[in-house]
């Protein structure tokens, strides 16, 4: 029986540069600037398109960031902020047709995901939503947090699912833990075959949730 439902935020609810692509300027200008010829302008424009999938630090270690340029990028991406509303992607009202409570789990700098929760009023439809928080101490990652929201819940594995887009986020989180896993295939997003189903959209969900095998 399915008891809840664990959902990712960018490129699942809502599109990552929604709220413009000048969101993420100021990082963008500080790995620039501290570049010095390091990368070329086809690797910088790898970085860019992977800064608006994935949480910083994995950047960093994906492409090998020099020390300063980490300094730079963490100082300015820890500044930026959402400050225009969002609507998400067009089918989020049906987040409320869900049988079963929802939880957030969203990864990335604390003020710049706490930002965009609130520009989408994301409140009115989850029990719990959760920051992984890559600034802040104590960091237990994805897989740490749907452990705990399992645990406290009384939840096990196989009565819940993981939602979102990222087969090295949260697909891989969930598989990790024995949790069916989502793939929301939206705009632009790979599909990976790591996941155990895949949905265009929440519709689609509603349509999976409903059949007797996740009953």
């Amino acid at each position: 029986m399915l008891k809840a439902i664990v959902f990712d935020l960018d490129n699942c609810l809502a599109a990552a540069d929604e709220p413009g692509r000048a969101l993420l300027d100021p990082l963008f200008e500080a790995i620039r600037r501290t570049n010095h010829g390091r990368f070329s302008e086809g690797e910088l424009a790898a970085i860019e398109f992977d800064c608006w999938r994935q949480p910083l630090d994995h950047v960093f270690e994906k492409h090998g960031f020099p020390e300063e340029m980490r300094a730079a990028a963490w100082e300015a991406n820890q500044a930026i902020r959402v400050t225009v509303p969002m609507t998400g992607y067009g089918d989020l009202h049906l987040l409320a047709e869900l049988p079963v409570p929802l939880f957030l789990v969203t990864a990335g700098f604390e003020g710049l995901q706490r930002s965009k929760v609130a520009a989408l009023g994301l409140d009115r439809y989850f029990k719990e939503i959760h920051i992984d928080a890559v600034d802040l101490p104590g960091r237990i990652g994805k897989k740490g947090l749907f452990e705990e929201i399992l645990r406290r819940h009384g939840i096990a594995p196989l009565e819940a699912l993981v939602v979102g887009d990222n087969a090295d986020s949260e697909i891989a989180a969930g598989n990790a833990l024995g949790i069916p896993t989502v793939q929301t295939l939206r705009p632009a997003v790979p599909r990976t075959d790591t996941a155990r189903h895949h949905v265009d959209g929440l519709a689609e969900l509603l349509a999976l949730v409903g059949k007797p095998f996740l009953a």
